[in-house]
């Protein structure tokens, strides 16, 4: 999407400038590093991951998934956040960049918590007392794209319900998709960008945008509104793949809540 008539739409301003040279610098390293698995050590891992370290909270903030996704985050980012910098001045802007991200991180983790618990219990009751309907269930509950290797051992479950082999190996997938569900990174600036977002839809809410995909005219504040239908949508309904709606989500809940207070305070933001 391009903007037209946006206020205080000059040069780049440090904070921005310096969060981009830090992103670009961040997919250099993760690109031409490849002795070094950066992913491992800097994207953000559930707590209970053997890769868990605390200081993830900021750097996985600063690494992406490919040139796609740097890209549409960092013109995001530079899009609305030059203008929300402009404002706010660079102390203010950075604070809320931070908060932000690390407001979408807490609640990605907290409802991950509540998914992987979940497959906790069940993967438990399942050893407790194995049954082909009980693996079929833990598949169709937590795989949304089963292989044809468990799709095929759960239609031999039930062909061999009594057979100790046929339930080990049903055992061991339950085992397995819990120990990848604690060992998924997670990576980018999505959710500062949409607490950036946000804050540009709050601060000039009929500001007019003009979207690329169709090429239509829409003000700031629809603009926001629709986004934060669509993630929680995505988020509940699960679909999107490997995106973190509720991250995104996170990302605008915070900005709202910090917005609020900065405004209960005494002084008008917006």
């Amino acid at each position: 999407m391009r903007g037209y008539g946006q206020p205080g739409f000059g040069g780049t301003p440090p904070v921005i400038k310096n969060l981009l040279i830090i992103n670009v610098l961040f997919f250099l390293g993760t690109e031409l590093l490849t002795s070094i698995d950066l992913v491992k050590y800097l994207a953000l891992y559930y707590p209970e991951s053997p890769h868990f370290r605390p200081y993830q909270f900021i750097t996985h903030m600063f690494m992406h998934g490919g040139l796609t996704h740097l890209f549409f985050n960092m013109f995001a980012l530079w899009m609305f956040g030059r203008v929300l910098e402009g404002v706010w001045g660079s102390k203010r802007f950075l604070i809320y960049y931070f908060v932000t991200g690390l407001g979408a991180a807490a609640l990605h983790l907290f409802v991950n918590y509540l998914t992987i618990d979940d497959m906790k219990a069940a993967a438990i009751a399942f050893q407790n007392t194995p049954s082909p309907e009980a693996f079929q269930a833990f598949v169709k509950d937590n795989l949304s794209r089963p292989s044809d290797y468990v799709l095929n051992l759960v239609n031999h479950y039930f062909d061999n319900p009594s057979n100790p082999n046929v339930a080990a190996q049903a055992g061991s997938v339950v085992s397995e998709v819990v120990k990848h569900n604690i060992n998924v990174p997670t990576i980018g600036a999505s959710g500062a960008v949409f607490g950036v977002l946000l804050a540009f839809g709050m601060l000039f809410p009929n500001t007019q945008l003009m979207l690329l995909f169709p090429p239509i005219p829409i003000k700031a504040k629809w603009l926001v509104i629709g986004y934060g239908v669509l993630e929680l949508f995505l988020g509940i309904s699960n679909q999107g793949g490997n995106i973190a709606h509720f991250a995104h989500l996170g990302g605008m809940i915070f900005g709202f809540i910090l917005i609020k207070y900065w405004n209960s305070k005494g002084k008008t933001f917006y």
